[in-house]
């Protein structure tokens, strides 16, 4: 499934820092997009316009899922023979398990031990039952509404490392980390092509005839961890959860027999559709999925897709080169870069349809 002889390297871009957005486009749909049809020409165009752009009948496929304020902040506190101690603990959760308790990563994790407990306000504590020399395991003190409400009280949103980098998450990423259509509890970073539309250009897209899919990948925080092999073959993808109800698969397959193009809204929602159609054909789906998209992969269900820009070097790279061939994407990103699109999670769309 990937091309002969493709190392890391062939995936990377200077980007400068400057095109590294740290607010979106406001209003969302105001946000730029460059559009690429076919092997040749490129426009510069805006999200707002997609109505224009796309045809009746085709068919976008959004991710539902709802990223959780994911992002803690709390307090250790130990008694011991000079008296209490005390250590400010981060924590950013990372999935629920079987057994109710949460995978996170902790900071400092040295300075937590098994049974002791983090007081993270707002009547969230968590006890510490688990860990390795990466992450540990959480079990909190609240469960199912509770926990959903003492988490939106004491959590914030988790922002991707470049943007956390360089500022806190606030209020208003509550707001703005979040697509409109955001339903199913679950991830822990946003499907970041999706926060482009607002609710006027879903008005206006179904007015032009174009079908909307739901179906939900919660996104991990695996999504942001670097490629550490040099030859991309060798690489092992993160598993995130997903499904595809048999209504999704229903309309996607009449939308394609009908001669609808299936775009994808996000690499989530591409990589959801493509695993639940390996067998050729769009089915049901529900479970985890590792799928890795790279140069010769052949695509089963999706005719397109709807991106922002990725970091260089990520298995997103290799994904949309998988999509419009290694050079066409060279010369768009070439030209993203001399237009100075803004990159990463708050930035600008691509609309890519090989």
């Amino acid at each position: 499934m990937s091309g002969p002889g493709l190392t890391l390297e062939d995936f990377d871009f200077d980007l400068p820092e400057e095109l590294i957005a740290t607010r979106p486009a406001r209003p969302r749909s105001s946000a730029r997009l460059l559009v690429a049809e076919g092997g040749s020409g490129i426009k510069d165009r805006h999200v707002a316009d997609l109505p224009d752009i796309l045809r009746p009948g085709d068919r976008l496929v959004l991710n539902d899922t709802r990223v959780i304020p994911a992002r803690l902040s709390g307090i250790r506190r130990r008694s011991g023979e000079t008296g209490q101690t005390e250590a400010r603990i981060e924590a950013t959760l990372l999935g629920p398990r079987a057994d109710g308790c949460w995978n996170a990563m902790i900071k400092p994790l040295k300075k937590l031990r098994i049974g002791e407990t983090v007081d993270f306000g707002q009547g969230l504590t968590a006890e510490l039952v688990a860990r390795d020399a990466a992450q540990g395991v959480l079990r909190f003190s609240e469960a199912g509404e509770a926990f959903d409400a003492a988490l939106d009280r004491a959590g914030s949103m988790p922002l991707p490392p470049y943007i956390a980098a360089k500022r806190a998450p606030d209020d208003e990423d509550r707001t703005d980390y979040q697509t409109v259509w955001a339903d199913r509890p679950g991830a822990v970073a946003a499907p970041t092509a999706s926060l482009h539309f607002d609710q006027p250009l879903l008005d206006a897209l179904a007015a032009r005839g174009i079908g909307f899919t739901r179906v939900t990948l919660h996104v991990g925080a695996g999504t942001f961890l670097p490629v550490k092999v040099d030859r991309i073959e060798d690489h092992r993808m993160h598993a995130e959860w997903g499904e595809v109800t048999e209504e999704a698969a229903v309309q996607i397959a009449a939308t394609r027999a009908a001669r609808g193009r299936i775009i994808a809204v996000g690499t989530t929602a591409l990589r959801l559709i493509e695993t639940a159609g390996q067998g050729g054909f769009i089915q049901p789906w529900r479970g985890e999925t590792d799928i890795f998209i790279r140069p010769g992969y052949r695509f089963q269900v999706a005719h397109g897709l709807m991106t922002n820009f990725h970091l260089p070097k990520s298995t997103l790279m290799m994904l949309v080169s998988a999509l419009m061939g290694m050079d066409r994407v060279r010369g768009i990103y070439d030209h993203a870069l001399a237009e100075r699109y803004r990159f990463f999670s708050y930035g600008d769309a691509s609309l890519l349809l090989p």
